[in-house]
């Protein structure tokens, strides 16, 4: 037989690792700012995603939202990579509310009573571009009818512009 070499050698061996790192997503809730907007970062719905070797790099599918999601849950999907470049996913469901108040405008206005001693108003009037960043506002006013006994007399109405949440601001009128 053969005999074996005596000088010692090194040689190296690359052990490829194929285990998938260990992707955990948890459900969150977001806010829409005043614009209408929101948006978030994979560590945002990251539960501690993991990997056996090391680090891991994480990303979404969806990291902004707006208006036409509120009331839909979205789902997103996490992509956690980890450095042998192995893959695993798993998805979160964001829900996306719209908690700002919209923005009541108003505007004085002078009423003119008619000849039977009456004058009616309607939001509508006193509104000076009330509006909500996601959508239209429902106007409503406490008192839209006025007579003789509110002459000189300023009047004050409560007007109120209502989405998700109310917003009111107090106006005064003068009733002539």
């Amino acid at each position: 037989p053969p005999t074996p070499p005596t000088t010692p050698f090194t040689t190296h061996v690359a052990l490829p690792f194929y285990v998938a790192p260990t992707a955990l997503c948890q459900d969150i809730t977001v806010q829409l700012d005043a614009t209408g907007n929101a948006s978030i970062v994979a560590a945002d719905i990251d539960n501690g995603s993991s990997d056996a070797c090391g680090a891991v790099t994480l990303a979404i599918d969806q990291s902004t939202f707006d208006c036409t999601d509120v009331g839909t849950p979205v789902t997103v999907t996490l992509t956690v990579t980890d450095a042998n470049s192995n893959v695993s996913t798993c998805t979160s469901t964001v829900t996306v509310e719209d908690n700002v108040a919209p923005t009541a405008l108003c505007q004085d206005i002078t009423v003119q009573l008619d000849a039977t001693g009456n004058a009616t108003i309607t939001a509508a009037d006193i509104d000076n571009g009330s509006g909500d960043a996601c959508g239209a506002v429902t106007l409503a006013i406490d008192q839209s009818t006025f007579d003789c006994t509110d002459v000189g007399t300023p009047v004050t109405v409560d007007r109120n512009s209502t989405r998700q949440k109310s917003s009111r601001r107090w106006m005064s009128y003068s009733v002539y």
